[in-house]
């Protein structure tokens, strides 16, 4: 199940063009380690630990596929450890039908190949649920340290995986309660810092708008990738959790020590019923809370609602429908199996969709084949950060690039040094080519993007602008001079 997961993330990792976000990985990551605390003090330091996985990672080489496979290896990760998880809490059977579910989802297959850290949070909150399983079922010391790691790795992977967490709480018992509380105080100390960080550096998602409870009507879309099988997979989910909680397991439940489930010790409660009402809402506080709190907490401190921060929550979404399905007391492999393929058929389309060149909704190569430069043509950037895909992508002649200034980027930022005096840039240029993020009319119109007013009044009129399709997508535009 794990291959099956992982393969299905990484058959996407070398179609679609890499976008700005995982640019900014290769921006930060390439730096040297001084430069990259630099950064860090400025701009995404609560993101420093992945970054610095892919400083080392990256000295192997950044191509595509290499730059994603490390996402691609965390999802198959998961579907390992989700796998075992559903085995231990009802069968093999449940824990195959999770893992087949999870592999299944457009989010899985969109997050799992990117360049960014969403997978391993994915990974580490389900290694979370995994490690507190075993340490309930046999509290041992080490088997706490072993949860106290999977607690710091969720911390450190992404700052809002930790919103899965408060759901543990459900599964607290008097027993191991200080043990519990302890290997929690010592996971959560990454959290306290880098949260500290991304607070004080804010301002780099002010970008973010003020979102309201309407939201959470599109979580299930958010968590599969898809509308029609999120939805389906939602009411799963939910129905799954009540089976769990009524303790009804169907026909060959485990329900015995040697499943990992029938230990007193595997849960809240002293009884199967005890442990199975914890669990379920240990499951169902892992679906449904991350979307609360990360809005709560956008309304409290700051806006941070991005549907990606809550793909933690996509296992979970499995689990509980691997769990629905497995509870079917007759053919529950056969009902399985048409759920997966039903499943795979809903989705087919996004699959198709987020596999495509522009299925990360930033395509530089295309933006690269409507670039005709002609001799002594120009090139202007509307963000100076844009810059850092054409540098990675572009491999034939390109338009002069009259304001850059060097090669590297600001020390203390993602965007390069560049003239200002625009006018003085282009004396002498007849033609000047203008690549922005964003649609034709947030360059055209109003002041959106300064470089493009900037362009217009050094005396040039625009001749064509074509944008790449999907939002934000980019736009080229050519300038000739009047």
């Amino acid at each position: 199940m794990a291959l099956l997961a992982g393969g299905a993330a990484f058959s996407g990792t070398g179609s679609a063009t890499l976008n700005g976000d995982e640019l900014a990985t290769i921006s930060f990551a390439s730096r040297s380690l001084a430069g990259m605390w630099e950064l860090a003090q400025h701009i995404d330091g609560h993101f420093l630990p992945y970054y610095l996985f892919m400083h080392f990672w990256m000295k192997a080489g950044t191509a595509e596929l290499w730059l994603r496979l490390p996402s691609a290896i965390a999802i198959g990760v998961a579907a390992w450890f989700l796998t075992d998880l559903g085995r231990r809490l009802h069968s093999a059977r449940a824990g195959v039908i999770a893992a087949a579910v999870f592999a299944i989802l457009p989010s899985v297959s969109y997050l799992g190949a990117f360049a960014r850290s969403y997978a391993f949070a994915a990974a580490a909150v389900v290694f979370s649920y995994w490690a507190l399983h075993r340490a309930l079922e046999r509290p041992e010391g080490r088997r706490w340290v072993v949860y106290g790691v999977a607690i710091a790795l969720v911390c450190s992977t992404h700052l809002f995986a930790v919103l899965a967490l408060p759901a543990h709480v459900a599964l607290a018992r008097r027993a191991v309660l200080a043990p519990m509380l302890g290997a929690l105080a010592a996971g959560f100390v990454p959290a306290v810092v880098l949260g500290l960080i991304g607070y004080g550096e804010r301002h780099a998602i002010s970008w973010i708008p003020q979102r309201g409870p309407e939201v959470w009507l599109k979580f299930p879309k958010m968590a599969a990738g898809t509308t029609a099988l999120g939805v389906l997979l939602f009411a799963m989910a939910l129905a799954g959790a009540a089976l769990l909680w009524a303790g009804r397991r169907g026909t060959g439940g485990p329900g015995s020590p040697a499943d990992g489930a029938g230990s007193p010790a595997g849960g809240a409660g002293s009884s199967a019923g005890g442990r199975d009402r914890a669990w379920a809402l240990a499951l169902a506080g892992w679906l449904i809370l991350p979307p609360l709190l990360l809005l709560a907490v956008s309304h409290l401190l700051t806006p941070v609602y991005v549907d990606r921060y809550l793909f933690v929550t996509a296992p979970a979404l499995a689990l509980l429908a691997g769990l629905a399905v497995a509870a079917i007391p007759r053919f529950p492999v056969v009902a399985g199996v048409v759920v997966v393929l039903l499943g795979a058929g809903l989705a087919f389309s996004d699959h198709v969709e987020i596999r495509e060149e522009n299925g990360r909704f930033e395509n530089i190569p295309w933006a690269l084949r409507v670039i005709k430069a002609e001799p002594d043509d120009a090139i202007v950037f509307g963000q100076s950060q844009v810059r850092r895909g054409f540098d990675y992508y572009a491999d034939s002649l390109m338009p002069v690039d009259v304001l850059r200034i060097g090669v590297a980027p600001h020390p203390d930022g993602f965007g390069y040094p560049e003239r200002s005096d625009v006018s003085a840039a282009l004396d002498r240029r007849e033609r000047v080519w203008v690549v922005w993020r964003g649609t034709k009319k947030s360059g055209l119109e109003g002041d959106g993007i300064p470089r493009v007013g900037e362009v217009k009044e050094a005396g040039f009129e625009l001749s064509m602008a074509k944008h790449s399709g999907d939002l934000p997508g980019l736009t080229v535009a050519l300038f000739i001079r009047r």
